[in-house]
């Protein structure tokens, strides 16, 4: 077995190699490589059906890692017009107590395609896959460019966690969204900096990050104080929930700063709402120590580093979306579950797009501080 998978098999009686043409794709766990390219202690998973040869990744994982194998090399897939995609597994139960297929998780992402995009161009794509559903095997997918469809855009970035260039999906258009949802991504995870402003986040993230023992009333009021430190600086901020136990709050930045300069912001910021919930909240780290308070999360400011998008469906049950809000709608009765695939369009196509400013015209930084400083 090689690395692009079964090509043969040795015949015992006459040690003579018997060629197969390759045609499917196959899931294997293995505890390392050797120097030839070898498998070592490898344990067949099983057949992908959802993946074609098109969908080959090499990504590394921690402890044993699990990739798909090429075994075929398919065109499926390769087209130039969203009409021409082949759409596999459309039956599929993603969200089986509620009993929502690949089908409708693709429909709907098609659907909000016009409110999504703004938030996906131009940006890198850290795919998360989840080919079996939310209750199935799930892995991160990085470095999928080579393997992508020709009228896919990608970009090259060096990541230093893998010491090497990878290969990540931008997305662009409706026909590109759709072949990442084909690929089992149930989220969407765009970097904050758009491709041609490396190092420039266009938006500053707040991520309000709940213990399983904070109710979402503590969270909302979190935010609520939070936007009142925001402003004292006078400077726009907008809400959404995580659509999984928290809430998003972003800040325009217009790539004027860097990740530094806007993460530091962040963290003068939460600085200002532990003090005013020292009994909810807290800016400590590590999970042993945080205890049963709301983790104020300003690292989402970093370079690489991802929230899923507005508009994202999420991989909870009930099928939640990742969905704007305004501050008005901040209230005790406000649910994570008030929002999910099946009616969220009708929501965007009543107040369009309300987190669309976050993409704007950024924040004068100085005066922010200056500001607060007062």
């Amino acid at each position: 077995m090689g690395i692009t998978g079964i090509t043969g098999c040795i015949s015992s009686e006459y040690q003579t190699p018997t060629w197969l043409k390759p045609e499917a794709v196959c899931t294997v766990k293995y505890s390392e490589k050797t120097e030839e390219g070898l498998f070592r202690h490898p344990v067949f998973v099983g057949i992908r059906e959802d993946l074609s040869g098109i969908d080959l990744y090499h990504d590394s994982m921690k402890g044993p890692d699990i990739v798909n194998l090429d075994i075929g090399k398919s065109d499926e897939g390769d087209s130039h017009a969203e009409d021409q995609i082949k759409y596999t597994n459309i039956d599929k139960l993603y969200w089986k107590k509620e009993k929502i297929t690949k089908g409708e998780l693709i429909d709907y992402y098609l659907s909000v395609s016009e409110y999504i995009l703004p938030h996906l161009k131009d940006r890198a794509q850290s795919l998360h896959r989840f080919p079996d559903g939310i209750d199935g095997l799930s892995f991160y997918h990085k470095d999928a460019g080579k393997n992508a469809p020709s009228w896919v855009e990608t970009i090259h970035i060096y990541s230093e966690s893998n010491d090497k260039e990878l290969e990540y999906v931008v997305c662009n258009n409706k026909e590109t969204l759709g072949y990442l949802i084909n690929l089992g991504c149930i989220e969407l995870n765009p970097w904050n900096n758009r491709i041609e402003k490396p190092g420039n986040p266009d938006y500053l993230i707040i991520d309000l990050d709940p213990s399983e023992k904070n109710s979402f009333g503590q969270v909302i009021e979190a935010a609520k104080i939070t936007k009142e430190i925001l402003d004292i600086c006078r400077v726009p901020a907008y809400c959404k929930t995580s659509g999984s136990t928290g809430i998003h709050i972003f800040v325009p930045m217009g790539a004027q700063y860097d990740y530094e300069q806007v993460r530091d912001f962040a963290h003068i910021i939460l600085g200002f709402v532990e003090k005013r919930l020292p009994e909810t909240t807290t800016l400590e780290r590590s999970l042993s120590k945080r205890g049963p308070k709301i983790y104020l999360d300003y690292m989402q400011n970093r370079d690489g580093q991802t929230v899923a998008s507005a508009y994202s469906v999420r991989p909870k049950p009930g099928a939640t979306v990742s969905m704007p809000i305004e501050w008005k709608e901040l209230t005790k009765d406000l649910s994570i579950s008030d929002f999910t695939i099946h009616n969220a369009l009708s929501r965007m196509q009543k107040k369009g797009d309300i987190f669309l400013p976050v993409l704007g015209k950024g924040i004068d930084l100085k005066k922010a501080i200056d500001r607060l400083a007062t």
